[in-house]
Parts: structure tokens; sequence; C-alpha cells
């Protein structure tokens, strides 16, 4: 159903106008049009089923609720903005009405004018009456159908009595229960810019017209493997998440998510980008971690796979670095001063965005800890080192669990019916050769057999990728093209490199094979209380 016939009912409702100015003679009386940017516009006999909900930063911080009906905006100042918490009831007093072309205006109001402050266009779309909307305003009940590009769903509006000579009606704004309904979600926090201009308040009341640009992706730096965490103060020391690691451009109410290689996944996780769009500043670059949380707090590889299918909103971003701010390029800054400067910018930050603290010093407790509670390691950085976009030494990863990724060299067909293969061929480039590590046939869901079946059939080939492979093994072994990456789980490594116990864990769609190697560097404690060279 379009947007006209979902609006009809609306536009059947629609009564002829009186005379061309009395439903707005009240607008006008309260400002000076040689003054005020404002429109000064005309009642109409027709619209569309317009919905524009405007936040309005005047004496009070507000939104303006305002719906079409009979050729004027009606309006209701929402003073703390909209809920979508069915149990929660929020002020809306009734104001006059609009012409319809407020529901386009964004701008500052001069102060001493009715209202003055910024108005910012928050969101849009179209409303559909439930019943009769002359009815509902009579009667004191309004209960209607949003399709905004923020708020959704049923809504009602209620008339509570009048107390005295009160000179303005006081109405309730409601969330129906209904599929949008989320009590977890606050929107006035969730989106702070405009839905139209990605502008800030500050970059409204600035006069500023357009949106800083997006900054552009850079390679991410890369941590270097080792079995103990540093010492000293010199380092600080953050949890090692289990997700994906990407990188966070935002400006002007815009957003992109890239993997670690550069590809653009923002259509994968549309909650992280919306949220990141909302940040109060003009434009970022934020290195992160995209995870999927268990209810004790820990990221599971595992189960972000299955929420990326099915709840990709509930995924979280946890933000450890900063590289550019407003324009700014802060990559050659200490690490320690960028950190200070995301923590500010995360002080309140939306729902699926967090900071990731740190320690500084006590790497030995803080590794016995990660590993008390479970966790898969932690990363240890140089606090006085800049950003560099490669693996490096001021970087330190130290695992508590043996699990690592490796490159699908080939397989074992399976004997049962349906089933593509029993085991897939392990490995990890040395040199340029990939080095057979093992075989995997446990952890594989129904869905993985079938994803990773069928990208077997479309990287087969007939010779052996790897540089080895035991003469057991290649009587039975079948061979793809080393592009598969998989992130396996295992107990421990043999002396000749080969797994104990492996368990699958998932694919590693955002990583390169050609970057899946062995621990690049493995130094001693003493080397690493001296510090990156």
């Amino acid at each position: 159903m379009g947007p006209s016939a979902r609006s009809s009912s609306a536009h059947r409702a629609a009564r002829p106008l009186a005379a061309k100015d009395e439903r707005l003679s009240a607008y006008r009386d309260k400002r000076d049009f040689h003054r005020t940017a404002e429109p000064e516009g005309a009642a109409r006999a027709q619209g569309h089923g317009a919905y524009v909900m405007q936040k309005h930063r005047a004496r009070r911080l507000h939104f303006d609720l305002r719906l079409e009906l009979d050729g004027v905006l009606k309006s209701w100042a929402v003073t703390r903005g909209p809920s979508l918490d069915p149990s929660e009831k929020r002020l809306a007093v009734r104001t006059e009405d609009h012409p319809l072309d407020y529901g386009s205006f964004e701008g500052a109001i001069p102060k001493g004018q009715y209202g003055g402050g910024e108005v910012m266009l928050w969101d849009r779309g179209r409303w559909t009456p439930k019943g009769d909307p002359h009815r509902g305003l009579a009667d004191g009940r309004l209960e209607f159908t949003l399709e905004g590009e923020r708020l959704r769903g049923g809504f009602a509006l209620l008339r509570m009595p009048r107390r005295g000579k009160e000179p303005k009606e006081n109405w309730l704004l409601v969330k129906m229960k209904d599929g949008q309904a989320d009590a977890d979600l606050d929107p006035a926090r969730e989106w702070t810019r405009s839905v139209t201009t990605g502008r800030s308040f500050a970059e409204i009341a600035d006069g500023e017209t357009h949106a800083p640009r997006l900054p552009k992706f850079r390679a991410p730096q890369l941590a270097t493997q080792a079995a103990e965490p540093p010492a000293g103060e010199d380092w600080l020391h953050e949890i090692k998440f289990d997700g994906y690691r990407a990188l966070v451009a935002t400006a002007g109410g815009k957003c992109r998510v890239y993997t670690r290689s550069g590809l653009d996944w923002t259509e994968k996780f549309p909650g992280i980008a919306e949220a990141a769009a909302q940040l109060p500043m003009k434009s970022a670059l934020i290195d992160g971690e995209i995870v999927a949380l268990e209810e004790s707090g820990r990221s599971d590889f595992g189960l972000l796979q299955k929420m990326l299918e099915k709840r990709p909103r509930a995924l979280v971003f946890y933000a450890f670095d900063l590289l550019e701010l407003d324009g700014e390029d802060v990559s050659n800054a200490p690490l320690l001063e960028r950190k200070n400067r995301l923590a500010a910018l995360l002080a309140e930050p939306p729902a699926a965005i967090r900071y990731s603290g740190h320690v500084i010093g006590a790497g030995a407790r803080f590794l016995a800890e990660c590993r008390r509670l479970g966790l898969e390691g932690l990363v240890s950085k140089r606090v006085d080192r800049p950003y560099l976009s490669r693996r490096t030494r001021a970087w330190i990863k130290v695992k508590c669990l043996g699990r690592d990724e490796f490159v699908v060299g080939g397989y074992r067909p399976s004997t049962k019916k349906g089933r593509d293969f029993a085991s897939l061929l392990l490995g990890e480039f040395v040199d340029g050769a990939l080095v057979y590590r093992g075989r995997v046939g446990a952890g594989f869901s129904d869905r993985d057999l079938a994803q990773i079946g069928a990208a077997l059939r479309a990287h087969a080939c007939k010779s052996s990728p790897f540089a080895a492979v035991p003469a057991e093994i290649a009587r039975h072994a079948r061979y793809v093209a080393p592009r598969l990456v998989v992130e396996i789980d295992y107990t421990e490594r043999t002396k000749e490199g080969l797994l104990r116990h492996p368990t699958f864990i998932g694919l590693r769609e955002d990583k390169p094979a050609n970057e899946v190697s062995p621990p690049a560097f493995d130094p001693s404690p003493r080397e690493l209380k001296r510090g990156p060279r």
C-alpha cells in the first residue's frame, strides 16, 4: 500500500477551510516574519497525511509532534520526547496549528522571538489515523499509526482533564503495544542528529548547511602475538574481544562500517551504523570490534554469526581507538590521548556503541582475571605510541584460549547422505606456502554444513594448495583454492604444529586468506619490558 493510500482516510476526513488565514492566525500573531526565517505559509485544502517530529532547543528542550489534518499541521510539544515503552506516558502540550511548510523547516529562530532557539527535523513520514481523526480530537483520544524514518507503529494522544483555567490542552503521548514497541530503546538518545541533513544543534546554530565528508577507510593497526603480557606502566591492557574487527566512519548523520580489509559491511550492521551516525561530533573514524554478548557479558563469535542472521540490531560495537575527529587526523597523537578523546566522545553513547576501557600496568594480573572470566584474551598497547596501519610490536595480544583462524585447503568427503564433507583440511601461510595444520570435523551446524559445502564446490581444484600433506590424509582428500577462512578452537598444538581436539567456531568472511599465518613474533618477557623497537 503506497503513502497516498495509507493516508487516504485522513484525506477523506479533511474538511473545507474557512477564511484563508483563520487556522493560522494564532501562529502568525506570535511571529515577526521580518526577523524569523520560519515560513509564513498558508492553510491548504488538501494534503498527503504528513507526519513530522521536530526537536526544538528553545527555553526548554522539547520535541514538536506535527500531524497534517485539514491543510495544517496539528501540533503538540512533547516535553521529554517520544518513548517506545507502552508503559510510559509523555506529556504533550497542544500548541497552535502550523502551516504545512513548517514540516520542512530546520534552522535557528532568533533570540527574543517566539520559540527562539534551534529547530531540527528529527523525524518525518506519514501518519494514518484510526477512525475519524476529528472525532478523536473532539473526544480526547486520537489513535494513529506512524510510518516515519525513526518512529513506526501505533501511538495514541490522550487528552487530560483541564485543571482550573489552564490556557492550553495537556495531552499524553503513548506508544501502543505492537511489534515496534521497545522498552529498552530511548529514541531521543539513540538519534541526536537531523533526519534530513545530518546536522547537530551546534551545526544548525552555526548556520552550517552541508554535512562534513565521511573519513576514508584506512588499514587497521594489528597486534603481534605473545605468550605473556608486557610489564610496566608504559603499557595499557584491554580485553581482547571475540568478534569482527571494524572501522566506523561517520559524518553528518551518515555512517560506513568497514571490515579490517576495507569491505563495506554497513548493511550487515544497521543498528551500529545508525547509532554511530548520531554521535555528537562533525566527523570521526573509530576503530573497534563488533561483538555479540552472552548473558554473562562475554563476547562469543559463534553467537555473533547467529545474531548476524536473526538479530543484527542487537550487536554491539566496542570502540577502542580514535583515528580522526572533526576533520583532524589524531592518529599521530599518543594512544592515551586518543583514548581520552574517544572516552569524551562516548560519554553518553547510544546503546549499540560502548567504550572499551583499559588498565595501565598490572598486565599479569589482568591476564589472570581474563582467564578467570573465560575471556578470549587481552591486548596490551604502548600508551605513548601513534596509530600505525600495520602489524607492530607496540600492540601485543595474549590469548587465554587456543583459538585461531585457519585457511581451508581441502576436505575429506562425507559418507553421509546430504553432507558434502566429513572434515576440513586446515592450513596457515608460512613464507608464502600453505602449511598443513590438521583436520576439523566437529562443531558444524546444519546451516554451516550447507554454507561451507556450497563454498567447497565453488572453489574446487584438482591439485593440492598445501606445501605437503600426510600420505594417509592425501589418500582421501579433495582440494579447494585457499580462500575460505575459518575460526577454530583447540586445546593445544603438537610439536609438529598440528591441532589437538579442534572445533569449528565459524566462518571469517572479514579476513583475507593471505593474512592467516602463525604468530609472527613471540617475545620473551624481558624483550617486552624493553618495549618495541
